[in-house]
């Protein structure tokens, strides 16, 4: 017998409490019994959002909401400016062409964030651009994009903010009513602790108004629809509900944790994970901006076949993690540290990592990562 431990970026680990739900009698969704959920559900997204607008739900994953986005909020022909720092910067330049917009695209090397300065040089140049569209979170090489700043330059040029926030929102601080973040986005199965399916989008009253201009085609993806269904607690389509009631479970524990601890964990998870990378003589992706949801790793020149270190991991360690998307294939790993996670799992991660670069011939002392990590728990106690 091997027991699997499940370290990449999305999905995540599921609490006990909340797969046990899953084996419960499911509820019909036009009974009271689902409204009081929901009602429930509604109150719990907004403190995570930290917001006094409406968060809607809607069953599908985090692209679903991406192109909902897209949909409710321009007219086509009109421009906006994407932020490319990878594969899911890369998608919003990608729906945006999809749905007859005119992206403007700052690209930037793998592992860089965004220079504010840049983007005030875009919106400059670009007076004309309706929205800047942004992750909070690359997933794909674990950056930290400067999200306050980017509102910031946004609503001073009257556009909109747009935030991906798919593996941000529940990981570090992103008040969306105080930093005025127009749109902002996340998904089940990230920090949320649920299988994949559903998506939470909130709007500001600034893209309300954008919304009520949009002439893009749209049917279930229309948040006028779910709005008016979800301010009675209800759903314009048939929901997922036995990840609704999860959700339930998971917005109670995030609660009871307490949001700005559940920030000082993320931090706390990810300072261990960079300082056990550092000990075993690898090199971050991103060492001005690293994400605190997932560690990119570069994979070491001793290592010919990049490929080879999460699958063996996987295959012969029972740890599984990612490795890097389209041009980084092979040449990363990534380490997440978010959601249903704490200090233990990261210590069974980096071991599992320490044997596997071992046995690929990559020069260290065996130990090091996790004596590192241990040094950075003793030097931080859990709050």
């Amino acid at each position: 017998m091997r027991k699997t431990y499940l370290l990449t970026p999305g999905p995540t680990p599921i609490p006990e409490s909340i797969s046990a739900l899953f084996a419960k009698p499911i509820i019909h969704h036009r009974t009271p019994a689902f409204q009081n959920l929901f009602e429930e559900v509604r109150h719990g997204l907004k403190y995570l959002y930290q917001t006094k607008g409406e968060v809607l739900l809607l069953t599908t994953t985090g692209t679903g909401a991406m192109e909902t986005a897209i949909t409710n909020l321009f007219q086509k022909g009109q421009k906006v400016i994407t932020i490319n720092g990878g594969k899911f910067g890369e998608r919003w330049t990608q729906l945006a062409q999809t749905f007859g917009l005119h992206p403007i695209e700052i690209a930037l090397p793998p592992g860089d964030a965004l220079e504010p300065a840049a983007l005030e040089e875009c919106v400059i140049q670009n007076p004309d651009a309706r929205a800047i569209l942004f992750q909070a979170s690359e997933t794909s090489t674990g950056v930290v994009m400067p999200t306050e700043d980017i509102c910031r330059i946004a609503s001073r040029a009257g556009m909109l903010s747009v935030c991906d926030a798919i593996t941000a929102c529940g990981v570090f601080d992103l008040p969306m009513d105080t930093w005025g973040i127009d749109v902002l986005i996340t998904g089940s199965q990230k920090a949320l602790m649920l299988p994949p399916g559903l998506a939470m989008i909130s709007l500001s009253e600034k893209a309300w108004q954008a919304h009520e201009r949009a002439d893009l085609p749209r049917f279930y993806f229309d948040l006028s629809r779910e709005r008016h269904a979800q301010t009675k607690n209800q759903t314009a389509w048939t929901p997922a509900i036995s990840l609704i009631q999860g959700l339930q479970e998971s917005l109670r524990m995030i609660r009871d944790e307490g949001l700005h601890n559940v920030f000082k964990r993320h931090e706390l998870l990810a300072k261990a994970t960079r300082s056990a990378v550092k000990a075993l003589h690898l090199e971050l992706l991103s060492k001005k901006a690293p994400s605190n949801a997932v560690t990119a790793v570069i994979v070491p020149s001793s290592i010919s076949d990049g490929k080879l270190i999460p699958k063996l991991m996987r295959d012969k360690h029972g740890v599984i993690i990612a490795g890097g998307q389209d041009e980084l294939e092979g040449k990363i790993i990534r380490l997440s540290h978010f959601g249903y996670c704490d200090r233990f799992d990261i210590i069974t991660g980096i071991s599992a990592l320490e044997l596997t670069l071992q046995e690929l011939g990559h020069s260290f002392e065996l130990g090091h990562g996790v004596r590192a990590i241990l040094k950075t728990y003793s030097e931080n106690p859990k709050p």
